[in-house]
This record gives C-alpha cells, structure tokens and sequence, in this order.
C-alpha cells in the first residue's frame, strides 16, 4: 500500500514549509548559486581558459560517480556530449585500468570518511593521479579523495553547500566546466544558473499548483508508479535521473527509458491503455484488472525542440492522452544560448528534484530533520 498523499499540505505554505524540518526545499532552490559558485571556484582550480586543460584534446574523458544523483547526472553529460564528442565519454564508478597521461577524470566526491562510496572514489582518485591522468576533483577540502589526490589533481571546493542528493547542481557545474575548457561542449554558466533560479522561484512552495509545476507534476504522479519515457537520448537520460531522485526523495519506484522502446515493455504499456480507459466516467473501478498496484502515470520527457522530438512526443500523447509532457513551455530559450540543451536539462532536473520533494513532503516519507532521530518522541505518531 503506498503512502497517502496529504494534497492540502502542498496548497498551505506554512504546513509545507513545517514539515520540510530538514530544510530540503531550500537547499533545492539553491540550485542556481551552486553553478555560479561553482563555475567561479572551478575557474580558481585551473579549469577554464588558459588553465590546465586549455588546448588539451583528450583520448576519453571518464566521468567518475558514485552510484545516485552524481551517475545520473554523470549520465546526463554524457548524453549531452555523445553527438559531437571526438573523444569517448566513459561513465563509471571505478577508474577504468586503461587511464593514462592523455586522459581526463571527472570526480565527485562528499567528503566523508565513513560512507563506503567515498572509499571507493579515493581508490579511483589514487589510480588515476599514479597514471598521470588530468583529474578535477569536485567536492570538500578534506576527505578520503583529497588525500589520494595528494595535491595532483585541480581541487574544485563547492562554496555553495548542499544537501545529500541535492548537490546535482554543483556537480553539473563542475563537469560543464571542464567540457567547456575542453573545447567539447559550449555553455553560459551564467544563462544556467539564472534559469535555474528562475525555475526554483517558479516551482517554490509559496506558488499554487496551477502555477507551480513542480507541485502540478508531483500531483500527477501521487498514487501512481510514475513512467519516465524520453523523447532522445538526451531526454532518456534526464528521465532516469528523475527516476533516481523520486526514488532518494520520495521513497517512490518509477520505470525509465527511451520513448521508442516501449515497445519492449509491452506490459507496462497495456497498463497504460488500460489507464487511459480507466479515466472515462463509466469506467467500473470494480472491474480494475490491476488489482492493488497503482495505476501507472506516463510523463513524456522532451528536451530538444526538432521537429522529430516534436512529433515523437504528440504521437504518444494522443496514444496515452492521460500522459504528461515534461518540458519546458514557460520562457523559451534562445536558440542560440550556448549550450542550449544543457540549460534546459538543467532546468527540467531542478524541476524533477522539486516535483520529488513535494510527492515525499505531501506523503510524510521525507523531510525530517536528521536530528531529530536522536531526540526522543520526536516524530512519534
């Protein structure tokens, strides 16, 4: 039985904000200053132009991250570098034991001596400086990584603090930086972070549903399981990051993937159809083929505006018309803003985060304080 969704919590600023005690929303919305943070520590590191990695052309750049927020997002550069890139991108959670002097490596790290997935980054960290690889290390001052690195990698130190799953912004800055200065992706850190700011304004807890989409969007997929199908490999990346976060937020198991492998998950698709039936005001709820398991929500995932993409997403959502297209309809972009598409992933992400943050609030399965664990009657029902 899946938690039951409190809608009024999300209408009532004051409710909302009371049981975000561990203050998730905010760190959210600091999205926008985690780039420019960033991107300017990122510059003092050697990562920009006439720094370290000017002129270099890499034989691969390998994106290490742990498993999380940080492959996710590690996943969503990628996509975004795959169709111009000269050089492979490598996503992985292990150095690969090829590194050597030509190529780069991306890391992101907590910083924390006890989490087993930052013991596993500082052995990456260690092979990869001891091949001579170029290494740009993104997170804390001091932890397990900094030490492997041992002052032979380019330190890139967050000013922007962020949450546990809620750095994404941070550690898309610091990979953007570097393809930038690598000649591999062309980006405005700025034209991101402000309309990153401009989606956490939007999407904030003080705006109602019908403006706030982030709100609309967890509404949606209350007492659902939320499909997350993309429009393009771009699109299907952001997809399973959304999947990821709904799951870290909001103790909720989505299905992602490529719009056109639907095909390949018939079951789930006849849910659908059975779905799009199910909404018609003579539809038997007693006749419910699906028994208890919620019925599924499809959210169509576009991030690029071609006319393919395009078509993809209105076929399908005359075939599921209770599908929802995840994109960006508010304030376009202009087409020629650099890194066009990184900026509305960026955007569409920071709206996956908020959407997940407001399913877990409204369903009581996030949001407490880390505190308050250790106080006695706290948050006994």
């Amino acid at each position: 039985m899946s938690a039951v969704l409190d809608e009024a919590l999300l209408e009532d600023t004051g409710r909302l904000l009371d049981a975000d005690r561990a203050g998730l929303l905010r760190a959210a919305a600091t999205a926008g200053a985690q780039v420019r943070a960033t991107w300017a520590a990122a510059v003092e590191a050697g990562v920009g132009s006439q720094g370290a990695l000017d002129g270099l052309r890499p034989r691969a750049l390998v994106l290490l991250a742990r498993a999380g927020t940080e492959q996710a997002a590690a996943r969503l550069v990628a996509a975004l570098l795959a169709p111009t890139c000269p050089c492979p991108v490598v996503v992985s959670e292990v150095a690969p034991p090829w590194l050597g002097a030509l190529d780069v490596v991306v890391v992101s790290h907590r910083g924390s001596e006890r989490d087993p997935g930052d013991a596993l980054v500082a052995e990456a960290v260690d092979r990869a400086v001891r091949r001579s690889a170029h290494v740009v290390l993104t997170g804390p001052a001091e932890g397990p990584a900094p030490a492997a690195a041992a002052g032979r990698a380019m330190q890139v130190v967050p000013r922007v603090p962020g949450l546990e799953g809620l750095s994404t912004a941070t550690d898309l800055a610091a990979t953007l930086a570097t393809t930038r200065a690598l000649g591999l992706l062309e980006i405005d850190g700025e034209a991101l972070a402000d309309r990153l700011d401009d989606e956490a304004e939007r999407s904030g807890p003080r705006h109602e549903a019908f403006v706030a989409p982030a709100k609309a969007l967890a509404l949606r997929f209350a007492e659902h399981t939320p499909l997350l199908w993309g429009t393009d490999p771009v699109a299907t990346a952001l997809a399973g990051y959304g999947a990821v976060v709904l799951a870290a937020h909001a103790g909720v198991v989505a299905h992602s993937g490529p719009l056109a492998g639907a095909s390949a998950v018939p079951a789930l698709a006849a849910r659908l159809e059975s779905d799009t039936a199910a909404d018609s005001i003579f539809a038997d709820p007693f006749e419910d083929p699906g028994g208890d398991a919620p019925p599924p929500r499809l959210a169509v995932v576009s991030v690029r505006e071609d006319l393919g993409t395009r078509r993809l997403a209105e076929d399908a959502t005359r075939r599921w018309p209770s599908a929802d297209l995840l994109e960006l309809d508010d304030v376009e972009l202009a087409g020629d803003t650099p890194g066009h598409d990184a900026v509305r992933a960026g955007v569409l992400g920071l709206r996956l985060d908020f959407a997940a943050l407001y399913l877990g609030l409204a369903t009581g399965t996030t949001g407490a304080d880390p505190a308050d664990a250790a106080r006695p009657g706290v948050g006994a029902g």
